[in-house]
């Protein structure tokens, strides 16, 4: 039987860094404020006129150099977003152009599944991979956060930066790769945290744009709990499901939403805090980017046969976890 291995990884992040201060010039907040609620003291944005699909050609470029992967070897192209140029084409499809990809005949698409949308992608990729179906395929999140973040509010404009990471997936014979994943979604979620406007639902009016409804709505403390929550109870299941103790697990990646999430669910799961890998002091929360970010500025620590649990939680809500054995 086959089994889907992750063969490189790559990221990218924009130059221009928004530390707090900067944003404290910005909006009624501090440094202090900031730190003490959600752990991020600066983030990386975006400052050119172009969309999500500019970070993702970056990573994706950097993933086939450091690989030594022709464009056109590549079969299939996923991009989980929030944040895609245009409600259509795909992203996926823009970045295919952008890195000659798709004069290969590949199939690209989209995946919306917010910021639990890598780990979903991964598990998709999985399936093409196994069923024999690809032998090549990217999973690539990029995400122009700045372009949906308001920042004239405080509490949700210190948590957002851009960027974008994607990996490599290949078949194996090896009993290494993405194992297994377990995935939930509660539609009851839309309320707490949504983009109100622009969509079929609400399109966009004066009075929507006049109203500020074409940015992140968030309700925090909603948010957190059920994040912690379904973070803590998914990952909690993939162990179950694999035998999995504390002591098996090499690292644990969760989703780079707010550090005092990452904390909780690392303390209620027992795992040791040096094996929980954080970035989001440095990048802030990239969405769906955000686990191939961190993992990318942690690869050099990863050896193969490493197990590895990844979660995450989005808007929806949706929700999930996924066993690796590294590659």
């Amino acid at each position: 039987m086959l089994n889907a291995r992750i063969t490189g990884i790559a990221s990218f992040l924009p130059d221009y860094v928004l530390d707090n201060d900067e944003l404290s010039r910005m909006v009624d907040t501090s440094d202090e404020w900031i730190t003490t609620r959600v752990g991020i003291k600066e983030r990386r944005l975006l400052k050119k006129n172009v969309g999500s699909s500019y970070l993702g050609i970056q990573a994706v470029n950097k993933l086939l150099q450091d690989t030594g992967t022709k464009p056109e070897e590549i079969d299939l192209v996923i991009c989980p977003t929030s944040n895609p140029d245009y409600r259509f084409p795909s992203t996926a499809s823009i970045i295919a152009h952008g890195c000659g990809i798709d004069k290969g005949g590949a199939y690209a698409y989209d995946i919306q599944a917010a910021c639990a949308g890598f780990v979903v992608g991964l598990y998709d990729a999985k399936a093409y991979v196994s069923a024999g179906l690809y032998k090549k395929v990217i999973v690539v999140s990029a995400e122009k956060m700045s372009s949906m973040t308001n920042y004239d509010d405080r509490a949700t404009c210190p948590l957002f930066g851009d960027g974008a990471g994607a990996m490599l997936i290949e078949p194996t014979e090896e009993e290494l790769g993405i194992m297994d994943g377990i995935f939930h979604v509660d539609g009851s979620g839309l309320e707490h945290l949504v983009f109100k406007a622009g969509g079929s639902a609400y399109p966009a009016t004066h009075e929507s744009i006049d109203a500020g409804e074409h940015f992140i709505y968030q309700e925090g403390r909603a948010v957190y709990k059920h994040a912690v929550i379904d973070m803590l109870t998914s990952t909690r299941d993939i162990m179950k499901r694999n035998n999995l103790t504390n002591n098996d697990i090499q690292w644990f990646v969760p989703h780079q939403a707010n550090l005092r999430i990452i904390e909780a669910v690392g303390d209620r799961l027992g795992i040791a805090p040096e094996k929980v890998l954080v970035n989001i002091q440095r990048v802030g929360n990239t969405s769906a980017a955000s686990i191939p970010i961190c993992m990318d500025e942690y690869k050099d620590k990863l050896k193969k046969g490493d197990k590895i649990v990844l979660t995450a939680f989005g808007a929806g809500f949706t929700w999930g976890a996924a066993y690796l054995i590294w590659g």
